[in-house]
């Protein structure tokens, strides 16, 4: 039986008008810094400049915890936020959409940018391994092909 896992405690709502938009505000400026490194990392990755682009990392990680904790506490808040601040609630709804398709575009290029290296890695390999390849045919009379489990692994400097 394996221990239970301690769930993080629920996020606490928010007290009062001030408090409420405070935290909008707060996850309004979250996003806007998300969204800043987020279109970076896709025009650098766009560029090829995938090293650089690696070293937002830190940043977005941090960003999107914010982004996750705020999004939380606005959650456990919603049925009061929208009737204190529905104007408000309705407005960060809208930018939410907008921050959603830039997240998706995001997605897309490293998406992209994943399945050509990956293309990339794999064509590099075959022709190692073609060339590796003894020339000869087997007893059909067509050229022999090396079994999977006899080929080599390719192996791969990330220092660029």
């Amino acid at each position: 039986m394996t221990p239970a896992v301690p769930q993080p405690p629920s996020p606490r709502p928010v007290g009062d008008r001030a408090e409420a938009e405070l935290v909008i505000k707060h996850l309004t400026d979250v996003m806007d810094a998300l969204l800043a490194v987020v279109e970076q990392e896709t025009e650098l990755v766009r560029a090829g400049r995938v090293s650089e682009a690696t070293r937002l990392e830190a940043s977005k990680n941090e960003l999107s915890q914010l982004y996750v904790a705020n999004t939380a506490r606005l959650k456990a808040s919603q049925s009061y936020l929208a009737q204190t601040v529905p104007e408000t609630l309705a407005s960060l709804r809208r930018r939410h959409d907008t921050f959603h398709a830039v997240l998706q575009m995001n997605l897309t290029v490293l998406a992209t940018a994943h399945a050509v290296s990956e293309s990339i890695m794999r064509g590099v390999s075959d022709e190692l391994a073609r060339k590796a390849m003894p020339h000869g045919y087997g007893s059909t009379g067509r050229s022999a092909r090396p079994a999977a489990s006899g080929m080599q692994p390719l192996t791969v400097s990330r220092v660029l």
